[in-house]
């Protein structure tokens, strides 16, 4: 009752209140992300240990099993390991309880990855460490393609050009391209000719090693100008590799032509892409974190098309999947299904109301209350995605509650010859318990949602805060926009109308005829006569309608 009397007190402040929420929330909504699920925040950490030559079965006995153990009681939060043994390579996912400390995670599990170099067979190397969680999903996929480019010239350009620009866009990851041929320098032996040299395929290496150098020469002073020394200790091209001599037998030089031959070659290919049946390179971009899906393909596309003009000509970008599309068009579709589902709720408010003054009080207070809550949502770190707008949607409906009970009281109260503010007040009182009760049931009915766990927990609970903060913000408005309101619009000319409620009144007369069979109340029906429920005015009757 307090606050009632706050609101027609000062009505200056709600109003101005009410305002700044619809000037804020524009602001607010383009800076908060956009997705069409919640960010699933279980986190996951993998390992990748490499060393060449290893059998599956040893990499499995020699560095997974000595890695998960001591990941298990050393590392914080586990909740379990997955492991993959390949030929070279060990795979280790790392799960996490969900809320872990990712950051920690990810401190204790490189650290204690160095440790378990000193165990692990010598040669190995440190492990790669990639961290994601459930949230990581591809948002955009980039598909290379040239009519006269080769593929390790094509997948040159993606990995080390174009992956390295887009890498700067905020919340994308880019792992190696799919497909093409990872470039390198090859040394194709002739065994032959080697064999009849007397020569060995160390020595081959060896040439390499000692002649393929660039080392630090420093400067040399000559009177008063100081020079850079060079040294020209590594060819300028693959071509000039194959002039390197390999060894000196008997005053006869042999050379890396004679045994050997240098080309710009590409390590074994594992995998191939086809773009209409022409070999390519696919580039997948992957959200990270808290950012927006929106923003990242904007940001991507925006790169693309600054970038694309240093690029070969002959190099084609195309955009096989953006997943910014299928947000949008979910986004949207939610929208425009509250949107229309907010117009009807008007509409049957004006044909049951029969008063355009409290429906457009009514009407106002059902976005006001969406507002607010987008507002806490945003400040809770939640995103704009089909589930958060699939509450407020299912909000829509039951947010006119609390307002058109409250007007409908007013109008009572209206009607019982009492003034404006002292009908309010009346009326806001007589219903303030009721209407309390039913926004905590209505409430009630979501808080099990915050008890789930797992992936149902971050899809559900977002929702769940739609509708919670969205009937109490409505609440909160029925004690406070809605009686300021009715001071200024309503009065004792709005009071109860028969003439007006014909939508009303039609659906009393159907419900009346149906469920009553005698001759005095289907009459009554069927003369119209309709008076004020529960109505104390002089001439009133408490007849059923």
């Amino acid at each position: 009752m307090w606050i009632v009397r706050l609101a027609l007190s000062r009505p200056y402040t709600f109003i101005v209140m009410a305002l700044v929420i619809i000037l804020l929330t524009p602001v607010v909504l383009l800076r908060t992300p956009v997705d069409i699920f919640p960010e699933i925040n279980i986190p996951v950490i993998s390992l990748v240990w490499t060393y060449n030559g290893l059998q599956p079965q040893e990499m499995e006995r020699r560095i997974t099993s000595t890695v998960e153990r001591g990941i298990m009681v050393l590392v914080n939060d586990v909740e379990h390991v997955e492991s993959q043994s390949l030929n070279g390579q060990a795979i280790i996912k790392i799960y996490f309880q969900p809320g872990a400390n990712v950051q920690t995670a990810l401190a204790q599990t490189t650290a204690i990855s160095q440790t378990f170099l000193r165990f692990l067979p010598p040669g190995t190397t440190p492990p790669l460490v990639i961290i994601y969680s459930a949230s990581t999903v591809p948002v955009i996929q980039i598909g290379l393609t040239s009519d006269s480019l080769s593929e390790q010239e094509i997948f040159d350009y993606g990995n080390n050009f174009i992956r390295t620009q887009i890498s700067t866009v905020p919340g994308a990851s880019m792992p190696f391209p799919y497909g093409g041929k990872s470039r390198l320098i090859s040394v194709d032996i002739d065994s032959a000719a080697l064999q009849s040299k007397g020569l060995s395929p160390v020595d081959i290496v060896n040439a390499v090693n000692a002649q393929n150098l660039i080392l630090p020469t420093g400067t040399a002073k000559l009177g008063s100008i100081e020079y850079n020394v060079e040294m020209n200790g590594s060819p300028t091209s693959v071509a000039e590799l194959n002039d390197l001599p390999v060894k000196t037998i008997n005053g006869s030089t042999i050379y890396m032509r004679e045994v050997a031959h240098v080309r710009d070659g590409y390590s074994p290919q594992t995998n191939v892409v086809l773009t209409n049946g022409q070999r390519g390179v696919l580039m997948s971009v992957y959200k990270t974190g808290t950012a927006s899906t929106l923003s990242i393909v904007d940001r991507v596309k925006q790169v693309l098309n600054a970038y694309r003009s240093s690029l070969p000509e002959s190099l084609k970008l195309t955009i096989f999947f953006d997943q910014s599309l299928f947000v949008r068009a979910a986004i949207q579709g939610v929208m425009r299904e509250a949107l229309i589902a907010a117009c009807l709720t008007a509409i049957m408010i004006l044909l049951f109301l029969g008063n355009w003054k409290s429906t457009l009080i009514i009407a106002i207070s059902i976005p006001l209350s969406i507002l607010v809550s987008v507002l806490l949502l945003s400040a809770l770190g939640e995103t704009i995605n089909i589930m958060t707008l699939g509450g407020l949607a299912l909000a829509v409906g039951i947010l006119v509650d609390d307002a058109t009970v409250e007007i409908e009281n007013i109008n009572r109260n209206l009607a019982m010859g009492k003034d404006t503010v002292q009908a309010i007040l009346d009326g806001a009182q007589q219903i303030a318990v009721p209407a309390f009760v039913s926004t905590l049931c209505i409430c009630i009915v979501f808080i099990p949602m915050f008890f789930l766990s797992g992936v149902a927990r971050f899809l559900f609970v977002p929702l769940a805060e739609a509708v919670i903060f969205a009937m109490l913000a409505s609440y909160m408005w029925s004690r406070t926009i809605v009686p300021t309101m009715a001071m200024y619009l309503l009065s004792a000319e709005d009071e109860y109308d028969p003439d007006r409620h014909r939508g009303e009144k039609w659906v009393s007369s159907a419900v009346i005829s149906k469920v009553s069979n005698t001759p005095s109340n289907v009459s009554a029906a069927a003369t119209g006569e309709r008076s004020l429920p529960f109505s104390n005015t002089p001439g009133s009757s408490l007849r059923a309608s």
